[in-house]
């Protein structure tokens, strides 16, 4: 009898629970159908309207898109994407310090099984000769960038025209390095950040004649787009390096811009045209620096900043072109 009874309690349970189902799907109002508007966040009814809640909690993935790219793949999960280096960031990273993830030291077993991955991590990441010759020349180019202080969409750029240098065989022949390096000239000349091919050598593990030289054959066989240097893009870097005042800096700027108006800039070096430039406006502005600063600065020989010198005043007294 008492299991009948048990049953019977059941039964009336699971019909409770059925109707409380049925009366939360139903409009309070008309009985209608409740549907939930994902969209907005909402549960309404679908025939009078009313809305029964609100402020719902959407636990779904995000589908938000900040670019074109994101629009497309309807996916930002996990780190962007890099060209800076040769997997393109994609592969998992091993860190070489021995220790877990409580900062604890490893025992003696567990270092050496984590020594074998990391050794077969590394070998995995760079399986052939291509990835190899990416993985140094990326290497270089960051370091190279680092040295000479240049932003991160110079180093993208740099590492793009590389890796276009790789695909389309122009490596043969020639260095690692000295492809990597005319790579980061041409980057930082297209980003109007240029830096002179003196400072570039400097860096660089190849000769200044090879950088050159090898510099021109990328650009001709890539197409690359790389307009002449301009003198007013060098002038607020070395101003700083003097601590020069932004009078000063403004000065030279305008020395250069009437050496243009003139055509004095003409077949002249655009770094010996800006030293020389910003060397003048200290003069004019009252402020002390000597040919020997600036030429330390710019990497320039004091020659020809007095001779750039001389030639941008004989502009900048001229009467003005007809």
């Amino acid at each position: 009898m008492s299991d009948v009874t048990t049953r019977v309690k059941r039964t009336e349970a699971e019909e409770e629970v059925e109707e409380e189902s049925e009366q939360s799907t139903a409009c309070p109002e008309c009985g209608g159908n409740i549907i939930s508007d994902t969209e907005h966040g909402e549960t309404v009814c679908e025939e009078c309207g009313l809305v029964v809640d609100e402020d719902q909690v959407d636990r779904g993935p995000e589908w938000r898109a900040f670019d074109s790219k994101e629009k497309n793949e309807k996916s930002r999960v996990g780190a962007p994407t890099t060209n800076t280096m040769h997997d393109k960031g994609l592969s998992t990273n091993i860190d070489w310090r021995n220790k877990d993830a409580y900062g604890n030291s490893l025992g003696s077993r567990q270092r050496e099984k984590m020594q074998r991955l990391r050794k077969w991590n590394e070998r995995f990441r760079t399986r052939d000769s291509k990835e190899r010759n990416l993985k140094q020349a990326l290497g270089e180019i960051d370091r190279m960038a680092s040295a000479l202080g240049l932003p991160n969409n110079v180093r993208e750029t740099a590492s793009v025209i590389y890796r276009r240098a790789l695909d389309e065989d122009l490596l043969p022949g020639r260095s690692i390095e000295g492809v990597s390096t005319a790579c980061v000239y041409a980057a930082a000349r297209q980003a109007g950040v240029p830096r002179s091919l003196d400072e570039i050598a400097d860096v660089s593990r190849v000769e200044k004649s090879e950088v050159a030289r090898t510099y021109r054959y990328v650009v001709r066989e890539l197409n690359l787009e790389v307009k002449p240097a301009d003198p007013e893009s060098y002038v607020p870097r070395f101003a700083s390096g003097l601590e020069l005042s932004d009078e000063a800096e403004h000065r030279a700027r305008e020395l250069l811009k009437t050496a243009k108006e003139k055509g004095v800039h003409s077949g002249k070096s655009p770094v010996g045209l800006a030293a020389a430039a910003v060397y003048a406006a200290a003069l004019l502005t009252n402020e002390k620096t000597t040919q020997a600063e600036v030429s330390e600065v710019a990497d320039i020989s004091e020659v020809t900043i007095r001779n750039r010198y001389h030639e941008l005043l004989e502009a900048e007294e001229a009467p003005a072109m007809a």
